[in-house]
């Protein structure tokens, strides 16, 4: 939470367990050891800024009532120098306390002087994150569901950052293994039609145009002097040829949707290091392998998993879970990051548990390993679910997507629901421009803020700096209530860290438009004395402030203009 409304509850805390010990000096109330009591926002901020359960949890260890020990506390509360103006008993014996005007100036004053660091925090201590998402194979387009992975990762990866701390962002290329054996496949197969007749694709062949062109880009150089080549070459050659081409387009696309990473890092590095063989070696020295059949097993039950599994293949070959064993032991050992998180599909439920199970194992702490698991997207139109194949290479890819609908609504959309929650993007809504689409809601609450101070402006109007008196001017029930959300941007940003969801914040922002909306419609900033038309010009202009180090979060744009 912000140090202001950190330091609020606190003195709140200290005014009661202050009194307390008052109430004991005086005889009213028997000495003995209180137990902990909360200092929480009600509900309805009408009943006070925050409320006490101190009496109904001391109501036992005083053997009096819990409005009787109310009333004590009440007689013995000292405010001086604190941000409390008063308090009120209530129901059976909640205190609720009121904080003053300087309390509220406060907020705003800090707003405008942190500008774009207001909201962070050091709650993570400068901890090491490294956020793993999207991570396609590199065997064609990015689908739906890695613009959501994008959105959803990146995103997270800034809430981290912004919550203290250190993050990096990784993606994980499959560049090794049987998606790539089968991409070769695909590719040799393509490659051979065009010389030779009667060579059909299999089922499980990737068919995307994306193949045929690579493998005509690759003819159009080589011509057919790769026909009669061995297989095992041609294919290399051709995945050689293909691959590259591939991840620059990985790049360049997740480029376009504002994702840029630190690490690409390939699994074939695994591989060439050394790294996998290595893990297979010291899974076998943890005594939790055995040998069935002539495969290596890991005794994966042993850690909770519903069966074991295997690691290498009776041929010698390591299963798909050995190099992605191998990697997560890099992130966390031979990396030290203190925690690494994987947005991954939710298809992969059962897949965490074994990578946690091996981690385990090898003595590393498996909490430090941690699963967002992300579920499924449809494409609406006019009501209409859109299906697509992306066997038959007719599914709507990440950039279809984006020649389709804008970036900023793509990135607010797939914030819009926590990541294990079902979504239905809606393509009509997000070209939609009118206060029904969310992401033009929010902006247009920014622009009008933009427009005000701009129009004021024109008047020889120019905002400045409120003196403490000025800003406490804010009284008003609207005033109030667009102050305290923004106060509460830094434990969003917190919660949205602690919870791995990233759409806490863009609910955020969404509501703040609606209270900054509701505060200008009752609130007039023009036309009042001076010392109140600057105060809520300075109200808006920090309200805009805080919509805007929001969207920046999301990589959403926050026009001046709309």
């Amino acid at each position: 939470m912000s140090l202001l409304v950190s330091k609020a509850k606190e003195q709140i805390y200290n005014a009661v367990t202050a009194s307390l010990k008052a109430a004991v000096k005086k005889g009213t109330l028997e000495e003995c050891e209180p137990t902990a009591f909360t200092v929480e926002a009600p509900a309805n901020r009408d009943h006070g800024d925050y409320a006490v359960n101190a009496a109904l949890v001391w109501a036992r260890l005083f053997h009096n009532s819990p409005r009787k020990i109310a009333e004590i506390l009440t007689e013995n509360f000292d405010f001086t120098d604190t941000y409390i103006k008063s308090c009120e008993i209530a129901g059976p014996g909640f205190i609720n306390f009121f904080l003053n005007d300087r309390y509220y100036a406060d907020i705003v004053a800090d707003v405008m002087q942190k500008g774009a660091d207001y909201g962070k925090s050091d709650y993570g201590e400068g901890k090491r994150v490294l956020v793993e998402f999207v991570s396609a194979n590199p065997t064609g387009p990015m689908h739906i569901g890695n613009a959501r992975g994008g959105a959803l990762g990146d995103c997270l990866a800034a809430v981290l950052q912004a919550a203290g701390y250190y993050t990096e962002r990784e993606f994980y290329i499959n560049d090794a293994g049987n998606q790539i054996n089968k991409f070769g496949l695909s590719l040799d197969l393509r490659y051979l039609q065009l010389f030779k007749d009667g060579i059909e694709m299999p089922d499980d062949a990737y068919l995307g145009e994306d193949i045929i062109d690579h493998a005509k880009a690759f003819a159009e150089i080589y011509k057919d002097s790769f026909v009669e080549k061995t297989e095992e070459e041609r294919r290399a050659a051709l995945i050689d040829f293909a691959l590259p081409k591939n991840i620059e387009g990985l790049k360049r696309d997740l480029a376009k949707y504002r994702i840029t990473y630190d690490t690409w890092f390939k699994e074939s590095t695994l591989h060439n290091n050394g790294e996998t063989a290595r893990v297979i070696n010291l899974l076998k020295q943890s005594g939790y392998t055995y040998e069935s059949e002539g495969a290596l097993w890991f005794k994966a039950a042993d850690f909770g998993c519903d069966k074991d599994f295997v690691l290498v293949r009776a041929n010698g070959v390591p299963t798909y879970i050995v190099p992605d064993i191998a990697y997560h032991y890099n992130k966390l050992v031979t990396r030290k990051f203190d925690k690494a998180i994987d947005v991954l599909g939710a298809d992969h439920h059962g897949y965490v548990p074994r990578l946690k199970a091996a981690l385990k194992a090898l003595n590393v702490d498996a909490d430090r390993l941690d699963a967002v698991l992300m579920q499924m997207v449809r494409l609406v139109r006019d009501g209409e679910v859109i299906k697509a194949s992306k066997r038959s290479g007719k599914a709507i890819t990440l950039v279809t997507l984006l020649d389709e609908v804008p970036i900023d609504a793509a990135r607010f959309f797939f914030n819009l629901r926590e990541p294990n929650s079902h979504f239905d993007f809606d393509l009509d809504l997000a070209v939609n421009e009118s206060s029904s689409n969310p992401v033009y809601y929010v902006q247009y609450a920014y622009a009008r803020i933009c427009s005000i101070v701009r129009n004021l402006e024109a008047e020889n109007i120019k905002l400045r700096d409120c003196t403490k008196d000025e800003l406490m001017l804010l009284k008003s029930a609207e005033e109030r209530e667009l102050i305290l959300y923004i106060a509460a941007l830094t434990d969003e940003i917190t919660t949205a860290a602690k919870t791995y969801d990233p759409a806490r914040i863009t609910h955020y922002v969404q509501e703040l438009a609606t209270k900054f909306h509701k505060f200008y419609s009752s609130c007039r900033v023009k036309g009042e004395d001076e010392a109140l038309m600057q105060a809520r010009l300075t109200l808006c202009s920090a309200t805009g402030r805080v919509i805007k180090n929001v969207l920046d979060l999301m990589k959403v744009e926050a026009p001046e203009k709309m």
